[in-house]
């Protein structure tokens, strides 16, 4: 997904984030800031050391970790070289061999990007942020394994925030060390280019060396997927059983990446979490926004050095100033998966070469049927805790966008289903507003679902994750990310959103052991919860709560409405 205004994709930060603004109006301080930046947290029993046996090899040369509560912990480590200056818009080119053995400590820069507004403070408060820093020397990947001598199943988490924001390490939830440590599991991270340094077409202004300009956001993951391909046995890890996930723009670019020649037999699972199946737009229409660019900027059609000279914000906000311009006034609706004229911007575009379909929009692609899927939303999807309508107030906005009648179903299949949630609970499972929707998101986990079924070849296994935080008076509910919580095992380190209560334990136990299983053979069951594959006609549904259970089509009747 992409930043809300510029594509068809809405950004995972708009919705949980820059959009609370609105509401709150408030402003943090430097100190704020700086506490938002910090360093994930460290180990809970505080064993730390840097022992020699926590050296591994790589194509490229040594690298030096750390050893923390068992387990082995590598961040930083190069997957290509600087993507800066001269080679802006090529494909990530390998990494410069060393002789040293290369400290890899501490997480590497995240992409330049436009940072969020710190004014989202619930939010933030929820996720415990961290921007990071920034720079075009971000082609690394993150790596914790429990054993340096094992043949582990691999999961490599791709981050979200659109394609254009976010990083490996925004969010606390993304931490790979109990994984690692609880499910015998090489966890993996990664980061590559977004917005305009990674989807910008420059082949009529540099030449045919910057043929696949327009999608070296995506081809750098593939190269990140070959690294591993290449080098993951000296962390433990097995090359055979690589399954990739993503949450929010992180889903949309599994189910790209899931079309992708260049990636196939590089992963074996995939996961899809709130995205996926994006209506990104064709090669001519992203090539519009490169000569709007050239235009406002006063440069000549194929000055391609002073676009690699050039600063990157400098460089961000005029290609985001000219998406502005030819996109439609007014953000999108609806989420991942929404129809209708695809937007230009900062997202993957088909370009007949890397990309040759929209992978999940128009259908599932048959190099990957072979690949078992689970595909995911949660509950609030549409939570900002800046909107806080009255009954009213919020059957008026359903109103305008959807009409009268279907206001009504929506408003009263909700609080049929959930009695107990407040209004502003069920507001972001569906309101009015552009952006992010709980049951428009369900409904393009059903039709990503059923076309993998279409195929008669791999399973894909649903999910619907409904477990209502008890932080904030319950109001968040399960807001956009919150299942990473779940997933990564990480009750504990993300007690800002899960209060690590003995019922979000619990959950997390099995949801990291479903993940992890899935990672490990294909199927996310485990003994006392077993998981069906879903189909078109039941549309079976593991729902993830205090009682996990499966469903056939849990709120089906009330997402409907929303097709109707």
């Amino acid at each position: 997904m992409s930043r809300l205004g510029q594509n068809g994709f809405l950004s995972r930060r708009e919705a949980i984030l820059l959009s609370a603004s609105a509401g709150l109006g408030l402003s943090v301080s430097s100190a704020d800031a700086a506490e938002a930046t910090k360093p994930s947290s460290h180990p809970q029993s505080g064993t730390c050391s840097t022992p020699r046996s926590a050296v591994a090899k790589t194509t490229y040369g040594k690298v030096r970790g750390y050893l923390s509560d068992g387990v082995y912990t590598f961040k930083g480590v190069p997957y290509g070289e600087h993507t800066g200056g001269d080679n802006r818009w090529l494909p990530a080119k390998a990494p410069k061999p060393w002789s040293d053995e290369l400290p890899c400590l501490v997480y590497g820069a995240n992409c330049p990007q436009t940072l969020h507004a710190w004014t989202a403070i619930e939010q933030s408060f929820l996720l415990d942020w961290n921007d990071g820093w920034l720079s075009e020397d971000m082609l690394k990947l993150n790596i914790w394994t429990p054993d340096l001598n094992a043949r582990l199943p691999v999961m490599f988490y791709i981050h979200g925030g659109g394609y254009s924001f976010g990083s490996s390490y925004e969010l606390s939830a993304h931490d790979g060390a109990q994984m690692a440590r609880n499910h015998e599991v090489v966890q993996v991270s990664v980061n590559h280019r977004l917005n305009m340094l990674g989807f910008f077409d420059v082949s009529e202004v540099g030449g045919a060396a910057y043929e696949d300009s327009v999608n070296v956001g995506m081809t750098d993951l593939v190269a990140a997927l070959k690294w591993v391909h290449e080098n993951i046995e000296h962390f433990g890890g097995d090359p055979d059983r690589v399954m990739i996930y993503g949450q929010s723009g992180g889903g949309s670019k599994v189910t790209t990446l899931m079309g992708m020649p260049s990636a196939s037999g590089l992963f074996h699972r995939a996961s899809v979490q709130s995205g996926g199946g994006g209506n990104i737009p064709t090669r001519e229409q992203q090539k519009e926004v490169t000569q709007l660019v050239m235009k406002d900027l006063g440069l000549a059609a194929n000055d391609i050095q002073s676009l690699q000279k050039m600063e990157w914000s400098k460089l961000i906000a005029a290609g985001n100033a000219a998406v502005a311009k030819i996109n439609p006034s007014g953000p999108p609706t609806g989420g991942p998966g929404a129809t209708g004229k695809p937007r230009v911007g900062w997202s993957p575009c088909v370009d007949g070469k890397n990309i040759t379909m929209r992978s999940f929009f128009d259908a599932a692609p048959e190099i990957s049927k072979m690949i078992p899927m689970l595909i995911g939303s949660v509950s609030e999807e549409g939570n900002r805790m800046s909107y806080r309508p009255s009954e009213d107030e919020w059957r008026a906005g359903l109103a305008k966008t959807y009409g009268d009648t279907k206001a009504d179903t929506i408003i009263a299949g909700l609080k049929k289903n959930y009695p107990q949630k407040k209004i502003q609970t069920l507001a972001y499972m569906c309101s009015g507003n552009p952006g992010l929707n709980g049951l428009a998101v369900r409904n393009n986990v059903a039709k990503m679902a059923g076309l993998k079924h279409d195929l008669h070849a791999a399973p894909a296994y649903a999910y619907y994750f409904t477990w209502q935080t008890p932080i904030l008076d319950g109001v968040p509910g399960a807001w956009h990310t919150s299942e990473l919580q779940f997933c990564f095992d990480n009750a504990k380190h993300c007690e800002q959103g899960t209060g690590n209560t003995p019922q979000a334990q619990a959950l997390a136990k099995k949801m990291s052991t479903a993940w992890a299983n899935f990672a490990r053979t294909g199927n996310p069951s485990q003994p006392g919860l077993v998981w069906a594959p879903s189909d078109p006609k039941h549309c079976q549904t593991m729902v993830f709560d205090n009682a996990c259970r499966m469903e056939n089509d849990p709120d089906g009747e009330v997402r409907r409405a929303l097709l109707s």
